[in-house]
């Protein structure tokens, strides 16, 4: 195959043409598998045609890969789920290709070797072949908008948090000590900046009034997030359902749409559990059969808004009569009761779980009955 350079110096070969013979691309694409290690600017891409063996190599440049999967015979795309996976995997699926995006760490294992990208390609083959591997679905538009609003929000939480934990260290140095809660910081550093009285040096001062401003703008900015993730929820019935489950507010249910996508590929709440690190990992052999703690695989940042929804329930039920509780928190009173609080609270999210996949699932809203109705 002749091949050519384009604008960054990069031999590129000239693009094959489709064949036009009629069921010759159905047939290709169950047989053809094309591995593609990911990168900036340039993409190494490995073309198998039989399990185990790599039939061509290119190496190609952005638009050189776009253009290849133009040209390109509708075949299975395999790629790893990491940065700019998911834009890739739309465009080919715009082109008639089916994609399968591998999570990286599992494509790890099968590079042999040194590492390179000719390397990672064929480790990306080899993972193909194993059905025990969940490929990672690609993410759609709306999805990625939902994830990007909730990762920018996270990072401007993250921000804040580390301007409080300045300003109290700071001030702690000289004597100053704000009382508990985030929203304390902030009116007690303009309080201490505007009175000239205390001894608070004149050169420090400009700099707590910055950095108690640019809380401020944090603030606004989450909240702002906050305002487009009500927009967007009023409109999706999911979300309206899912926020009926305790526990279950505006960020654990617009996460979940982001991330976890359709839930049909789940066959139960319990997969849906694991997929996010909620069930116990184990270690058994023989007869015995060992439980530990919970893997923590998947999502961390799902994981976390579902334990905390978990801890505000049981809160809000340690507040209610034993009377007035409904079966849910009486059950997860009864686990604190038994097992402490935190593993309550992970077992209540793991329950919470479940209850999402049968609303989300059987398109119903969340009840239960009370202690009294029950009886």
């Amino acid at each position: 195959m002749d091949s050519s350079r384009d604008s960054n110096g990069i031999n590129v070969p000239e693009l094959p043409c489709a064949p036009d013979a009629p069921g010759e691309e159905e047939s290709e694409m169950q047989s053809t598998t094309i591995a593609v290690d990911l990168a900036k600017s340039v993409f190494e891409v490995a073309v198998s045609e039989h399990p185990g063996r790599v039939a061509k190599r290119y190496r190609f440049s952005r638009g050189q890969f776009s253009r290849f999967l133009a040209e390109r015979t509708p075949a299975t795309i395999v790629m790893e789920a990491c940065g700019t996976a998911h834009f890739w995997g739309r465009e080919a699926q715009a082109r008639g290709h089916r994609v399968v995006l591998l999570p990286p760490h599992a494509v790890r294992p099968y590079v042999l070797r040194n590492k390179t990208d000719g390397a990672d390609a064929k480790g990306l083959l080899e993972a193909m072949r194993n059905d025990e591997l969940r490929p990672v679905p690609v993410k759609s538009i709306d999805q990625h908008v939902l994830a990007s609003l909730h990762r920018m929000r996270s990072a401007w939480m993250a921000t804040r948090t580390a301007r409080l934990n300045i300003l109290r260290g700071l001030l702690r140095e000289l004597g100053v000590t704000i009382r508990v809660g985030a929203q304390q910081v902030v009116p007690q550093v303009w309080a201490l900046v505007s009175d000239a009285g205390l001894r608070i040096p004149d050169a420090l001062r400009p700099v707590l009034a910055e950095t108690a401003r640019e809380i401020g703008e944090l603030e606004a900015r989450i909240r702002e997030v906050e305002r487009s993730l009500e927009s967007m929820a009023r409109v999706s019935e999911v979300v309206v359902r899912l926020r009926t489950i305790p526990g279950v507010g505006l960020l654990t249910a617009t996460a979940l749409m982001a991330f976890v996508g359709d839930v049909r590929r789940f066959p139960s709440g319990r997969h849906l559990a694991s997929y996010l690190g909620l069930t116990p990992r184990e270690s058994s052999s023989g007869l015995r059969r060992r439980l530990g703690a919970i893997s923590k695989r998947g999502d961390p940042y799902v994981r976390m808004l579902l334990i905390h929804g978990a801890r505000s329930v049981l809160l809000h039920a340690k507040k209610k009569a034993y009377g007035e509780q409904d079966r849910l928190r009486a059950w997860a009173l009864d686990r604190e009761r038994t097992r402490g609080h935190n593993k309550a609270a992970v077992a209540l999210a793991n329950k919470m779980t479940r209850i999402v996949w049968a609303v989300w699932r059987r398109e119903h809203v969340f009840s239960t009955r009370s202690l009294k109705g029950a009886a």
